[in-house]
């Protein structure tokens, strides 16, 4: 995850640079506890439908689980889904939780925060919810597959905001929703959301299926450009509205661009420090992901790679006992092949997003196709990229309407 708004403030307020001490990373764990959901989004990465699943952990492994990852200490927990409120037990489990890690997020669809829920969602005491929005209205109701899917999510963020729980919008950019990227912001200031995370497209479960209506680079250009000038203008008024990124980390590099074009060196190259403390993409390192049947994975896209089962190991020895791949994740700089081995800023984002590489290639390290910048911009000769085929035909949004 960038997060645009914290970097922003260094250029307004700067701060020390904080690196990562020595010894294991504890994550942040990502756990999704259920494939149900009442929802059918066209870019979901579980391939969740309004079904039972079988396999899924009980009760029981459930609280062993949360046992030991309080016990490890990681930083924070996110239950996720499918939908986590359609598990029978998901507010036992987050009781359970709530004493046994320091940050606890939600993230749901938003539908079901409503009346007793958002109550006992409150009582637990979750530090944030996040809620996800792919549009207004009618192109949201089409992405998430069921009518009437945005007026419940809007229900779910005012039930949040009246019991002063801190919540987000989250959005994912692809060919057909780009446009409304500024209502939602909108939005987020109507309504008084917290924080606003801009994804970029996985090609992961139903993701993958549909890679082809994934953002042109232009787009997602576009969409950096309106976030930058947004983190800007709260930066400087200290206004509210946080701003996150997640799933592209040359974000990070586009903005360091941006600040070049506009602070003195000494400016940017504090920033880029921090940049480099943070190191671009985590997976295997600072984020971990727990599927509904207890495999682990580097996060939360990796489903085809797993790294052992909370239902027959502790997941701190398995986070922290050799795997080739989390090594070889962990390792800095790492193989990358490439553009993204040659760019000048591997040390800031990390490589991005490996698993996009993996699912075009075969190869977890060839470049990243969803890198948006020049050959230029970020330092190597120019050559062939590795592309995908640019969405064609008719706007999947139902008005029809592109920029």
């Amino acid at each position: 995850m960038f997060r645009l708004s914290g970097y922003m403030e260094q250029l307004v307020r700067p701060t020390p640079v904080r690196r990562r001490g020595a010894g294991p990373v504890r994550p942040v764990v990502i756990w999704n506890l259920t494939r149900r959901c009442n929802l059918r989004c066209r870019h979901c990465y579980t391939v969740s439908a309004d079904v039972d699943f079988p396999g899924e952990l009980s009760h029981e492994q459930a609280l062993a689980t949360l046992d030991d990852l309080g016990t490890f200490g990681i930083p924070a927990l996110i239950l996720s889904g499918g939908e986590p409120l359609d598990r029978k037990d998901f507010f036992q489990i987050a009781e359970a939780a709530r004493p046994r890690v320091r940050m606890l997020a939600l993230s749901t669809n938003g539908t079901k925060v409503d009346g007793e829920n958002a109550d006992r969602v409150a009582g637990i005491g979750f530090d944030y919810v996040g809620i996800s929005i792919d549009g207004i209205g009618a192109t949201n109701d089409w992405f998430r597959g069921v009518d009437g899917a945005f007026d419940a999510a809007l229900r779910g963020v005012r039930a949040c905001k009246a019991r002063d729980i801190k919540v987000g919008l989250r959005f994912t950019l692809t060919e057909g929703n780009h446009r409304h990227l500024p209502d939602l912001l909108k939005l987020c200031d109507d309504e008084g959301v917290d924080k606003f995370y801009l994804s970029h497209l996985v090609y992961a479960g139903r993701g993958d299926k549909n890679r082809g209506e994934d953002a042109a680079h232009r787009r997602t250009r576009a969409a950096m450009d309106l976030l930058i000038d947004r983190a800007w203008i709260a930066a400087a008024e200290n206004a509210p509205l946080d701003i996150v990124t997640g799933n592209n980390d040359a974000d990070a590099v586009y903005f360091l661009k941006w600040a070049e074009r506009h602070f003195d060196e000494a400016r940017v190259a504090h920033l880029r420090s921090h940049l480099e403390a943070w190191g671009g993409n985590s997976s295997g390192l600072g984020v971990a992901n727990i599927d509904t049947l207890g495999r682990v994975h580097p996060d939360t896209y990796w489903s085809d790679y797993t790294i052992g089962n909370v239902k027959t190991a502790r997941f701190s020895d398995l986070w922290t006992g050799g795997d080739p791949m989390l090594s070889q994740l962990r390792t800095r700089p790492r193989p990358l092949k490439g553009r993204c081995g040659a760019c000048a800023f591997r040390d800031v984002c990390g490589g991005n997003t490996r698993i996009r590489a993996l699912q075009l290639t075969g190869d977890p390290w060839a470049e990243d196709p969803a890198c948006y910048l020049s050959d230029a911009e970020i330092g190597v000769r120019a050559g062939p990229r590795l592309t995908l085929t640019p969405f064609r035909g008719k706007s999947r949004d139902p008005e029809h309407k592109f920029l």
